[in-house]
């Protein structure tokens, strides 16, 4: 029998965990009795439609290292897009260019790697392919440090984003504790809707140091009165007030506690800016004491150094998980996880619908947030802290983690 072959491709934000998926993905294609080569689209779903393909399978027979380093390097060896492809009934043109290439390949699945808007491209090839009776399987393989994926327990990079932030903040207050002054630190943490992210912040706290003091999350109304109260409280009981705020922080009308905006992306989501420099500046304005912000941004995303053993390992098995699905006749879907249990924690892996998934947003449940919308609860951190255990192993070279070359993202083409 003639064995098909599997292209897989990445899109939308880094992780560190992403690369593992991936792993996943080529590891389960090789290891295949189904199918023949797994070929890696570069930039997303652009690189079908620009025809720039690497052939993993051979990345992987002629480097025994390959896999084992692709599964700790951060980020997206095949690189990323943030595309948005048309309703194929408006024009058809770019489908009908990307199941030609699905035949020119010999595909039999294709698998897409990434967050909320991955997902709406999954959802549209799955649609094209069942209107044109294409026998393609399309797949979603989560992955978003957002955490904001419906119909799963948690997703792929959040775990490790988690870790860097808790571990972060810990280090924010070791730095801040040694001064016998006043002072209010803000740390913006990634969150546009939803504050899976800034919440993780919680687990810093230990047996000496309850820090962050305060967290606001997108998911309640922000309150400037409100957080000027609850910081002045907190002053009042310890020297140093440490704070996280999510970077998608709202008042009850539903605008941006920001300091600047820019233009909305292609997804039509606006790029925000300034969360913690805006409460900086409050705080300044209305109390009389040492203020700074911090900015985390991008270092949240692919702190690779830090990534959570759990995180990686569970990635890796859903990029696998994908291929055994494709296996099995499935389509039109997304790996998904179940929790079983938190103690002992355990997972199962299964799969949705993508039409339950794609354009749709998960928020931290507001049962997860305290009475007074300034912390989380402990049943919030017992979710949480499962998915940071575990210290990935690394390769290093002359003192510095040792990631795969990715030089192939910067050549023209």
């Amino acid at each position: 029998m003639n064995k098909k072959n599997v292209l897989v491709a990445q899109s939308g934000g880094p992780t560190s965990a992403i690369n593992a998926s991936l792993a996943g993905v080529l590891k389960a294609t090789i290891d295949s009795d189904n199918y023949d080569r797994c070929y890696g689209a570069i930039n997303g779903v652009l690189g079908v439609l620009s025809e720039n393909y690497l052939d993993l399978t051979d990345k992987a027979k002629g480097d025994s290292d390959f896999i084992k380093l692709l599964n700790q390097t951060p980020a997206m060896y095949l690189g990323s897009c943030r595309f948005k492809l048309p309703e194929y009934r408006d024009d058809d043109s770019s489908y009908s260019f990307i199941f030609s290439q699905f035949r020119k390949l010999n595909i039999g699945a294709f698998f897409y790697i990434g967050g909320n808007d991955s997902m709406d491209t999954v959802l549209k090839l799955s649609n094209y392919a069942r209107e044109i009776g294409s026998d393609v399987k399309i797949i979603g393989v989560p992955k978003t440090i957002d955490n904001d994926l419906c119909n799963t327990d948690h997703t792929p990079g959040f775990g490790s984003a988690a870790k860097y932030i808790a571990s972060s903040l810990l280090e924010i207050a070791h730095d801040t504790f040694i001064y016998a002054v006043k002072s209010v630190t803000i740390v913006e943490i990634m969150g546009r809707d939803a504050g899976w992210l800034t919440a993780a912040s919680a687990l810093a706290r230990n047996g000496y140091s309850t820090a962050p003091h305060l967290i606001y999350l997108p998911e309640v109304p922000f309150d400037k009165e409100k957080f000027i109260s609850d910081v002045r409280h907190e002053l009042s009981k310890r020297n140093n007030v440490i704070i996280a705020v999510s970077e998608g922080i709202r008042d009850k009308d539903g605008n941006y506690i920001t300091s600047s905006k820019a233009m909305a992306d292609t997804f039509g989501h606006q790029q925000l800016s300034g969360a913690g420099k805006a409460l900086e500046f409050l705080v300044k304005e209305n109390i009389d004491v040492k203020v700074r912000s911090v900015e985390i941004n991008v270092l949240q995303r692919c702190a690779a150094h830090l990534a959570s053993k759990t995180d990686l390992d569970e990635s890796f098995a859903q990029g696998k998980k994908a291929v055994a699905l494709s296996e099995e006749g499935q389509t039109g879907c997304m790996v998904v996880l179940k929790r079983i249990s938190n103690a002992p924690y355990q997972v199962e892996y299964s799969y949705a619908q993508i039409k339950d998934i794609a354009n749709e947003a998960k928020s931290v449940p507001v049962e997860w947030i305290n009475r007074e919308e300034n912390d989380i609860t402990e049943e919030f951190i017992e979710y949480l802290r499962p998915l940071i255990i575990g210290e990935a192993e690394h390769y290093y070279e002359n003192g510095i983690p040792k990631y795969l070359d990715i030089s192939h993202l910067n050549q023209k083409h």
